[in-house]
């Protein structure tokens, strides 16, 4: 019975304070218009007594629990203020704490916004095929790996899958930050959430449920909003000890002084709700932002650590570099371009290999001739007979092993190329040297302006690791203007170098995106994983940039420096405010209970408010 009527209470406090507020109100008009006393006096002691039920229910369960908290300081000092008859006293501060409290809670529930708006841009049905062949709607939790779906014009995609017909374009805000639509075609990946804007499409399920990226998005951010930063749990620490002595101290001034108002305003100033709403409000606000910007920070440690981040090292390949080779410079020795491109292209599409593919991609549509007599060259490339021709596709050493002549212009060339950090293709036919292809990884668009903002953040060293060859990553590090840049190395040697800079001191962050990366990932003070990466790179890492967009990484340190600031300037608020009121009780006339409970409220609402202002923030460019 009694837990029944502490939860209608409960459930009744936005009206209580709204009851409350009409009392005092009525009080104080009927006092100012009649000069009624009684009418004043009775208002007040109703608005008193009903405006601390909901604060005494609250008080009791914290101490059920051996918590002093604020609820219990207000408590004492509403009934002392009841008891020596201030019933303007009492029944403004239960006002002014009701009303306080919320307002906090709906100015919290708008720095969650950005998850509410998560969740509810979650698929709920999705069109299955059925064994007839027909589509029908069926519940998102329905649809399993394999099954094949249709998406129309408008629709949510309800899975990550891959698109096996139709084309369309697809707005993928929900995962990547970007509104702007992305064109989807055979072949093509999409996202569950993601929203297909014109176009239909039928897609294969290739995951489900909670494995879809968008469900590991909202299981991500839930969990990093849930978690506690080492500033939180001293804060934490700090309160309970904190409450407690203000009980203390009011009672010594009471002893001292033997006025109790004093002591009771003492309680009520001495309310530290500023300091612990302060610090979760802006790791809220600065984890949603990240959520909808295509950052995903796992908790609020990570905004502690990556904020004084000093150090980045980072894998080249899908990293820095888009991670598919690609024809970066191209040099002809014959006037028949075509006819030889066609030759080349047809030994090409014979083979897996990376350097084909970009080979292939290149040369695009051609006339393709019969491939007869083909010889793989181990270590070397590919000899075969094409249209009557022999054709020898490879290195500098199967031309020479062909004896193909390699005049002073071509051997220009090719050291030229070598240079740049290109990966060379030569193409002879019937013992002359035809075509000089350089194919290397090509740098991310906008990566070096993105590798100077973080400098400008203040990240002192920006690190290269790669396995590639050091000719190569020399070439992309005099490009990129990084501090250092170390090739040939296999993953024990990436995460050996991440564990020396940690042991020289540097809070070291890691950014890539493979497996071979999970150990750097882990070691690293801070993981970062490209979002386009494997499971593992992802759930070994702190933080995610969806859709590999590496751009978002200034934004992401921006982010978490803006939120770190702002934690430190809504402690030093809240310790501000205290110290002003406590200063105000002893050393001015003018400070009673209900200024300082109105000032009190006012304070958390100012770091609440301020911690808001992340859910805006934007990185300037």
């Amino acid at each position: 019975m009694m837990l029944k009527f502490q939860r209608f209470i409960l459930s009744k406090k936005n009206q209580i304070t709204l009851i409350g507020g009409i009392l005092i109100s009525v009080a104080f008009i009927t006092k100012w218009t009649t000069g009624n006393i009684d009418v004043f006096h009775w208002a007040l002691v109703i608005a008193s007594v009903i405006g601390v039920l909901p604060i005494l229910i609250q008080a009791y369960q914290a101490l059920k629990v051996k918590v002093v908290s604020i609820d219990v300081l207000v408590t004492i000092a509403v009934l002392g203020a009841f008891f020596i008859k201030n019933f303007e006293e009492s029944a403004i501060v239960t006002f002014l704490f009701l009303f306080g409290a919320f307002l906090e809670q709906r100015t919290l529930n708008q720095t969650r916004s950005a998850i509410k708006e998560l969740t509810e841009m979650a698929p709920e049905s999705a069109l299955k095929q059925m064994e007839n062949g027909e589509f029908e709607e069926v519940e998102v939790d329905d649809v399993d790996e394999g099954d094949i779906l249709l998406v129309k014009t408008g629709a949510k995609v309800p899975v990550d899958g891959t698109v096996i017909s139709g084309e369309g374009h697809i707005n993928e805000a929900s995962i990547t930050g970007e509104s702007l639509p992305v064109g989807k075609e055979k072949d093509s990946k999409v996202f569950a959430g993601t929203i297909l804007e014109n176009g239909t499409i039928q897609i294969i399920a290739d995951r489900v449920g909670e494995d879809t990226t968008f469900g590991k998005i909202i299981e991500l951010v839930e969990e990093a909003q849930d978690s506690k930063s080492e500033a939180e749990r001293f804060i934490d620490r700090f309160s309970k000890y904190y409450t407690p002595a203000v009980l203390v101290l009011s009672f010594i001034v009471w002893l001292i002084s033997k006025d109790i108002e004093l002591a009771i305003t003492i309680l009520v100033l001495g309310c530290p709700g500023a300091l612990v709403i302060g610090v979760p409000v802006s790791n809220v606000a600065g984890i949603g932002n990240g959520a909808k910007n295509g950052v995903l920070l796992k908790g609020s440690e990570v905004i502690q650590y990556f904020s004084k981040v000093d150090t980045i090292a980072f894998d080249k390949t899908g990293t820095l570099t888009e991670g598919n080779p690609a024809v970066a410079e191209l040099e002809y020795y014959t006037d028949n371009v075509d006819e030889v491109l066609g030759y080349l292209a047809s030994i090409e599409r014979e083979s897996d290999h990376p350097l084909a593919k970009a080979v292939l991609k290149e040369i695009g549509e051609t006339n393709f001739s019969p491939v007869e007599n083909t010889e793989v060259i181990k270590g070397g490339g590919i000899v075969a007979s094409v249209a009557g021709h022999r054709v020898a596709v490879g290195n500098v050493a199967l031309m020479e092993r062909e004896n193909v002549n390699l005049d002073k212009k071509a051997k220009e060339d090719i050291n030229r190329f070598e240079k740049s950090g290109s990966s060379l293709v030569l193409t002879s036919v019937d013992g002359k040297l035809q075509v000089l292809m350089g194919v290397r990884d090509q740098i991310r668009l906008g990566v070096k302006e993105d590798l100077r903002r973080l400098k400008k953040l203040g990240v002192k060293n920006l690190v290269m690791l790669s396995g590639d060859n050091q000719g190569t990553v020399d070439v992309v590090s005099g490009e990129l203007g990084l501090t250092k840049a170390y090739g040939n190395m296999l993953p024990e040697d990436k995460s050996a170098y991440i564990k020396k800079l940690k042991e020289e001191g540097s809070i070291v962050a890691f950014v890539g995106d493979g497996v071979n990366d999970s150990p750097s990932l882990a070691l690293a003070d801070i993981g970062i994983a490209m979002g386009s990466g494997t499971d593992v790179a992802i759930e070994t890492s702190d933080l995610v940039l969806m859709n590999s967009d590496f751009s978002r990484l200034p934004h992401a340190l921006g982010l978490v420096k803006a939120t770190a600031r702002n934690m430190i300037q809504n402690i030093i608020i809240a310790v501000g405010v205290v110290l002003f009121l406590l200063a105000s009780v002893f050393f001015s006339d003018w400070m009673n209970m209900s200024i300082g409970m109105l000032v009190h409220e006012g304070s958390i609402l100012v770091v609440i408010l301020n911690g808001m202002r992340l859910l805006g923030y934007r990185l300037r460019r």
